[in-house]
């Protein structure tokens, strides 16, 4: 397939700059996949659209300071890195001027931090030796920016909102933004009528955000992105599934982690390890009945995946009428859900 075929025009006003007030106040297109019946609501509408027994599953992934400003020693040049992933030792960074960072290339971030290129990737990616002093992640917390898209051009008031209110796993370079309109008392509600709500991991990086520059779209490759489901999870979504109950994913990456799991597999199990899954037309999915998501770029995997999930025409027909009914799109933006009535 061609990468124009999921292209769509999008003014740029309706590019979300900020959340909304509330979380549950954003707006929600509910679209009913079977029909291409579509709903105007409001995500606090949800719990209508819901079945008693529904299995929601969300990435409990929490999004790191990731975003730092360093010097190349040598040269006083600035450069930009954003981790992609880490452990005590290593860093793997995508660099804003990576032409200049080579092989033992030395970049201070401050008295505190420092990284030495030990390996050489591809697109600007480079690994990096790290150098600090006590817990990795709270020298993040002093020097370290959340990484807001590029296409978010206001400051960010409270940086609690590029969370989502039940994240506590470090290690996203971004927000799992479908997770972005849920609050504690929506989660309750969501309880109290009798559905369950289940926890994966997938930390956030340049698989889910990066661009597509190839035409066709079956030679783009996608890099490959930390998962998890522990054994509670596991068996929930097997009980589920064997009592023909509805599991609904929150978000491209929730979904991403049930359709590996369930490919490896044929079941949910307590797993672990790296995925580099990409969904588009056509594809099967064997995980998931429903999904909820946001508004996702043009030309993006994202959009091919939810294009996948019900059809290509369908979805570029109901972004249309979104744009038509002033919907705020990407990651501040509203939600839909993706109904298999």
């Amino acid at each position: 397939m061609k990468l124009s075929e999921f292209d769509y025009y999008l003014p740029e006003e309706l590019i979300a700059q900020s959340p909304s007030e509330k979380r549950d106040h954003s707006r929600l297109l509910v679209l009913h996949k079977n029909t291409g019946e579509i709903e105007h609501k409001h995500f606090y509408d949800l719990p209508s659209y819901l079945h008693k027994g529904d299995v929601l599953v969300r990435n409990n992934s929490k999004v790191i300071p990731a975003r730092l400003k360093g010097i190349k020693e040598e040269t006083g040049a600035l450069v930009e890195l954003l981790i992609l992933n880490f452990d005590d030792k290593k860093c793997e960074c995508l660099c804003g001027n990576a032409k200049v960072i080579k092989l033992g290339t030395v970049i201070k971030v401050s008295d505190l931090l420092q990284f030495k290129c030990i390996e050489v990737k591809e697109e600007g990616i480079r690994v990096f030796e790290s150098e600090y002093e006590g817990l990795f992640l709270e020298v993040l917390s002093q020097l370290g920016e959340m990484p807001l898209p590029p296409y978010i051009h206001e400051k960010l008031k409270d940086k609690d909102r590029y969370q989502t209110t039940y994240a506590k796993i470090d290690g996203s370079a971004a927000c799992p933004t479908a997770g972005l309109h849920f609050t504690p008392e929506l989660d309750k509600q969501i309880l109290d009528m009798g559905c369950e709500i289940a926890e994966v991991t997938l930390h956030v990086g340049l698989g889910t955000f990066r661009p597509v520059k190839v035409d066709a779209i079956e030679d783009h490759h996608m890099h490959s992105e930390y998962y998890m489901m522990n054994q509670e999870t596991a068996e929930l979504l097997n009980k589920a599934k064997k009592e023909n109950r509805r599991i609904i994913a929150i978000g491209t990456t929730s979904t991403r982690t049930l359709e590996t799991i369930m490919n490896l597999y044929g079941e949910f199990r307590k797993c672990e390890g790296e995925t580099n899954i990409f969904i588009y037309p056509p594809y099967q999915f064997k995980a998931i009945d429903c999904q909820i998501t946001n508004f996702h770029l043009p030309k993006s995997t994202l959009l091919m995946m939810i294009s996948a999930f019900c059809s290509k025409e369908m979805i570029l027909d109901t972004y249309k009428k979104a744009v038509i009914e002033k919907y705020r799109f990407f990651s501040f933006g509203d939600s839909m859900f993706i109904d298999n009535e």
